[in-house]
Parts: structure tokens; C-alpha cells; sequence
């Protein structure tokens, strides 16, 4: 399993990730092409919300000050990591949910009003009768220029892991303003939505069987195992 692997997410997901990778065998490596940084938000009364809703961890991490009067309110959140930061945080952990925001949300018995801390790219949710949802942008991720050395690597051959579509619109396009053959590049998705943000050319696209981590990194272990060249 000699091929390059590469993740391109931000910190401190990018750590977990290579964590994850090493874990499971493969040979990856981390190099962030976005920074996160917090936005100012402006938080609704806390006495006209009845919970949280988090998609990761980053809302959490980023959120500052205004949180203080959200803790010990119930939040949903999605994946373990997120529900451990957020539980870290002071917030009471309501449910956990897998994979994606909008099956959690789809669980939920109303009437909720729930606040939905975010970053600046998020996924539209539709939520239940019933359940209303309040977005606040937390933070946001900016994105970073592709390194020359990177540059290199990818034009060697690489498998890259994209996380979200921005990482896949980002990403694609710093390969075409360095030059860098997309033929020379496979991409592992974490679902065909970030699949078809990065756009056509690549040696081979394929995407998760769900929007999970350990599943991205089980379809790297397979490109690397059985790459199709497609």
C-alpha cells in the first residue's frame, strides 16, 4: 500500500484524520488548505430556544462567549467527537446521531425550537413540522493556497480525502492553477455531493458509502487495495 495519501482538511479534524489513518494501516499524511477561524454571531434569547443543534465540533470550539448562556441546554449533535466538545463545553447531551445532520433532526419529537450553530458552508436542513431551526454562523473556514512541494507530491500520483464541497471546489482549483494533472489525482469523497464539487479529469472519484470518517477511510483503504484508474 505504497500510495500517496493525502488530507487536506482543517485542524484539528486534519490531526484526527491522519490519527485515524495511521490506525487503520495507511500511509497518510496531513497538509490543511483551510485555516478556521470564529466569526462573531449574535445569540437568540436563551429563554426562546430549546435546545442545540451541532453538526461538529467546530461551532463549539469557536463559538466564544456567547455560548455561556446556552450551557446545560439539551443539544443534539452529530457524532461522538462533536457530542464529547460539546459536552466539554458545559452543553447536556440530548441525543447523538451518525453521518449527517438531517436523519438526527428527523428523529426529533416537536415542538423544538432549535438553535443551529454552524460555520459559514453548511448543508440546508429541512426540518420537521414543528421544529423550527435558528442558524447562527459561528466560524469559518478560509481557504489556503496549495504549496509548491504539494504541488509536487500530486503530480507524482496521490489519493486526496475531501471532507466537504468547498474543500472540493478549493482544491480543484488550486490543482489547475498550479498546473497539476487532475489525470494524476484519485479524490475519496464523503459523499457525491463533495464528489461533484471538485468537478470532472481525475484519475478516479469515488465516494463513501456514507458521510462518516471511518467509512472515507475504509474507501481509501480500498482505492489503495483495488484502484480502478477510472
Amino acid at each position: 500500500m505504497s500510495r500517496t495519501i493525502l488530507a487536506i482538511r482543517p485542524e484539528p479534524g486534519l490531526s484526527a484524520s491522519v490519527e485515524a489513518g495511521h490506525a487503520m494501516g495507511l500511509s497518510i499524511s496531513g497538509h490543511p488548505l483551510f485555516e478556521v477561524r470564529a466569526l462573531a454571531w449574535e445569540p437568540p434569547p436563551s429563554d426562546a430556544i430549546d435546545g442545540l443543534l451541532l453538526g461538529s465540533a467546530n461551532p463549539v470550539r469557536h463559538a466564544g462567549p456567547a455560548l455561556d448562556a446556552f450551557r446545560g441546554m439539551p443539544t443534539f449533535a452529530v457524532g461522538e467527537a462533536t457530542a464529547a466538545a460539546a459536552e466539554a463545553a458545559g452543553l447536556a447531551i440530548a441525543a447523538v446521531g451518525e453521518g449527517s445532520l438531517q436523519p438526527l433532526l428527523d428523529t426529533l419529537a416537536p415542538p423544538l425550537r432549535l438553535l443551529r450553530l454552524t460555520g459559514a458552508e453548511h448543508v440546508p436542513l429541512t426540518p420537521p413540522p414543528g421544529i423550527e431551526l435558528v442558524t447562527r454562523i459561528a466560524y469559518a473556514a478560509t481557504p489556503l493556497p496549495l504549496p509548491g512541494a504539494l504541488a509536487d507530491v500530486l503530480r507524482e500520483g496521490a489519493l486526496v480525502l475531501l471532507h466537504s464541497a468547498a474543500a472540493a471546489h478549493h482544491f480543484a482549483g488550486e490543482c489547475d492553477r498550479l498546473a497539476v494533472a487532475r489525470k494524476a489525482v484519485s479524490l475519496a469523497a464523503l459523499g457525491p455531493r463533495i464528489a461533484a464539487a471538485a468537478g470532472g479529469g481525475w484519475r478516479e472519484v469515488r465516494s463513501a458509502h456514507e458521510p462518516r470518517e471511518a467509512a472515507l477511510l475504509a474507501l481509501a483503504r480500498q482505492m489503495c487495495h483495488d484502484p480502478s484508474g477510472g
